[in-house]
């Protein structure tokens, strides 16, 4: 009755983490603090609920699809502005989709992209490993075979694009890629995302740039991002510079907005086309509401510095607390530590039980290589997204245990 591929579905990372702390209760009286999920703690602008408030007589009316033209505008001034483009390199009427969070948009555009062959053979989804788990559901559903690309400290935590085998990259369909990085938070340079976008065009598949961290920047300069490096490689093969490539953003990380459901596919005209077809069939469009309100915090940008200035203060205080472990690294962007701590699931237990600080086991998001081993294994996912002074605390009680 049901579809077989839902087999091939493993438990969810934060199902598996439940399993594995069942029956320990923290020995301490410190107010449990949870940093697995990445689930922003700050308070978005009062504007945003301000609007919301005043256009609740818009909440009766069906939403359209493809966004307001507000909010479109709004997207593509905030790209422009964002990715150094010149006024009118994007247009908002043909290029920008308005999804549920990027995570429906990535889970979406794996049906747009995977046939039930590519070349002859079955469709591939290449993605990370470490992984979004959105991106194997997505694969699995849409009947691609996974293919994880390992990444570690030795690939710069990205996938080495160089070690992609031939026959690999002629059976892709589509390819996601996170930058900044989850969990590690590395950032892809320009040149790095100029090779990805190069192998999409000549093996004609559609590669995925999931740039939800994209404003969570710790360095001198906003890092790049798949729109710049396209419109500054020119046209692709279809005669447009964003063919093959689709570019994933939210306001979740940046506004700390998760629970608006708001964010935005941006491609060539052909591809948005195809993908508000597809969307027209399966979707529930964002409330107007919530589209006026999205269209202000695009526009704004004191609230995303603001932010970012917050998360790097906790970065900073990783440092002082957990610097002198040699599993410690400061990551490049996102709102995660990646900390080598021997063995994951031991210091998750740990620290649960002595502290009261629930972390995620990094192996639960990383696949197993051929060999069965797991380089996210001596791993835990830490979250930094509470207040600065909840953070700090944790952090401290995190290195007394470690």
């Amino acid at each position: 009755m049901l579809n077989e591929r839902l087999d091939l579905l493993a438990d969810y990372p934060f199902s598996r983490l439940a399993n594995l702390i069942a029956g320990l209760s923290p020995r301490s009286n410190e107010t449990p603090v949870v940093m697995s999920v990445g689930d922003p703690q700050h308070q978005p602008p009062a504007f945003a609920t301000e609007i919301l408030g005043a256009n609740a007589d818009k909440w009766n009316a069906y939403p359209p699809l493809q966004g307001t033209a507000e909010l479109r505008q709004a997207i593509v001034g905030w790209l422009e502005r964002r990715y150094r483009l010149a006024g009118g390199t994007i247009d908002f009427e043909t290029q920008i989709a308005p999804v549920a969070g990027t995570r429906e948009g990535l889970f979406i555009v794996a049906l747009l992209a995977v046939s039930r062959a590519k070349n002859g053979a079955t469709p591939v989804a290449l993605m990370p490993n470490p992984f979004y788990q959105v991106y194997y559901g997505a694969a699995v559903m849409a009947g691609a075979e996974p293919v994880f690309l390992t990444t570690t400290r030795e690939t710069g935590f990205l996938p080495d694009l160089d070690a992609i085998p031939a026959d690999t990259l002629a059976r892709t369909a589509i390819f996601y890629l996170c930058t900044p990085g989850n969990p590690q938070g590395a950032i892809a340079t320009r040149e790095y995302i100029a090779k990805a976008i190069g192998l999409a065009r000549e093996h004609d598949f559609l590669l995925v740039l999931d740039e939800c961290y994209a404003e969570l920047y710790y360095g001198d300069a906003p890092p790049p991002g798949g729109t710049e490096v396209a419109h500054a490689m020119g046209r692709g093969p279809k005669g447009h510079p964003l063919d093959n490539v689709v570019c994933m953003h939210t306001l979740s990380k940046r506004s700390s907005a998760a629970g608006m459901r708001s964010g935005f596919a941006l491609g060539s005209p052909a591809t948005i086309q195809a993908l508000n077809r597809l969307r027209s069939y399966s979707c529930a469009a964002t409330p107007i509401p919530i589209q006026m309100a999205s269209a202000a915090l695009w526009r704004d940008e004191a609230h995303a510095i603001q932010t970012r200035a917050l998360y790097k203060a906790k970065f900073e205080s990783a440092r002082r607390h957990l610097g002198g472990m040699a599993g410690f690294r400061a990551p490049e962007g996102g709102m995660f530590l990646w900390l080598d701590v021997g063995d994951g699931e031991v210091a998750t237990k740990k620290l649960w039980a002595e502290t009261g600080i629930k972390v995620l086991p990094g192996a639960y998001l990383t696949k197993n290589e051929r060999d069965g081993s797991n380089t996210g294994k001596p791993f835990v996912r830490v979250a930094l997204v509470h207040d600065l002074e909840t953070v700090d605390r944790a952090l401290a009680r995190i290195a007394k245990v470690l």
